[in-house]
């Protein structure tokens, strides 16, 4: 038998185990963190600067064109949900990336 077989055979045996009250259904309780703080074209300069990255370096720990990195510290464009989260994560020392040079 397929491996999807066996799983849903497994999970109708469990609902058919609980609907016999022989199963009890289990649950996880998680904190969902609030919403990132809104980053202005001042903060992510900041940000930055403070790690002592260069643009491009930080557009690269960010996973972003340097364009992106340009047109945010410029303010003409703000960074998504996503992008926010990162910024937050750096901003508050809960990742910071050390770069280290190669010389050839």
């Amino acid at each position: 038998m397929s491996k999807l077989f066996e799983d849903l055979k497994e999970g109708l045996e469990e609902i058919v185990a609980y609907k016999k009250g022989k199963n009890m259904l289990r649950s996880d309780m998680i904190d969902i963190p609030a919403p990132p703080a809104e980053y202005k074209a001042k903060d992510i300069k900041r940000i930055r600067r403070s790690g002592k990255y260069s643009q491009s370096v930080f557009a690269k720990i960010l996973n972003v064109s340097i364009k992106t990195v340009q047109s945010w510290e410029s303010g003409e464009r703000t960074p998504s949900h996503a992008a926010l989260r990162l910024l937050e994560i750096i901003d508050k020392g809960i990742y910071r990336p050390e770069i280290h040079l190669k010389i050839a």
